[in-house]
Order: C-alpha cells, then structure tokens, then sequence
C-alpha cells in the first residue's frame, strides 16, 4: 500500500496498491497503462496554479500542473501516453452552506478543470465517481486497474 497524501501524487507496479484519504472537494486522478501494469494517482486541491500564483511553488495542488506532472512520471518509468486511461473521484460539494460561490462549488471546478487538463493530454477518462456531498477514500490496483471508493456514510463499491 503506497499513501498518497492531499497535494501529492505517486507511481506504483503490480501487484502495490495506491491509496488517498480525505477526497472532499478534492479529486484523486488515477492513471493507468494495463500493458506496463503501472498506475499513477494524483491528488489536486484545486482547478488551476494560475488563480493561485502565491502557490506555484507547489505544482502539485493544482489540476492543471499536478495531471502534466503525473503523466511524465509515469512515461520516465515506462508508461506510454496513448495507452494510458484515466478514472477520476472526488469534486464533492462539502461547503454548500458558505454564501462564498467560488469556495462552495470549489468540488464542481476541480472536476471541471481535471476533465479539461485530462482532454488537453487525451487521456480518456474510462470511470468516474465525482460530485455529491461525501468524503471518499480511492484506491488504485497497480494489478488492473481497479479503482475502489471507500465512504464511511456510502459504503464501498468499485470501477
């Protein structure tokens, strides 16, 4: 079981296990290339490192920049671009009772500008379980593929 933390991203093979926590509005961005069995998980705050250049400093948070990131890190140990599928989750509206909009529908605009950055790289996105208004744990399985969702109010189910 490889961690993933908020802001972060990282690379596993057959047979690891990528795993982030506390998907809120955030989104956990799952890449994967079956023939390498090599899977990537990204873990963004929010849409674009231009809205925030107080924060450039760290790529990671950010959609726009965390996608490029993940994608070359995963093409340096083997994986090929055009055989790579994606799975996204998260984008949850956790803050609906903020009169702030740009705060309360942050979920619905990272999922957006994760969609985006996804369609800029052609990476199709083969599953998704985004929105709503609950927390979620992803896993990812270097084996296949497979994205699991944990939610301590939902259950489990998997894609």
């Amino acid at each position: 079981m490889i961690t993933v933390g908020i802001a972060d991203l990282n690379i596993a093979r057959a047979p690891d296990i990528l795993v982030t926590y506390a998907l809120g509005s955030c989104i956990g961005i799952c890449l994967y290339d079956a023939r390498m069995k090599l899977a990537g998980l990204s873990h963004i705050m929010l849409p674009s490192a231009a809205q925030a250049p107080n924060l450039a400093n760290q790529p990671m948070k950010f959609a726009d920049t965390a996608v490029e990131m993940l994608i070359h890190k995963m093409e340096a140990a083997g994986a090929h671009r055009a055989l790579m599928k994606a799975k996204i989750a998260g984008g949850a509206t956790m803050f609906s009772g903020l009169s702030n909009s740009s705060i309360a529908n942050i979920g619905q605009r990272n999922t957006q500008a994760v969609k985006m950055e996804l369609l800029r790289q052609r990476i199709p996105i083969i599953a998704e379980d985004t929105g709503k208004d609950f927390g979620r744990t992803l896993l990812l399985s270097a084996e296949d593929g497979s994205m699991r969702i944990k939610s301590a109010t939902k259950g489990e189910w998997v894609f």
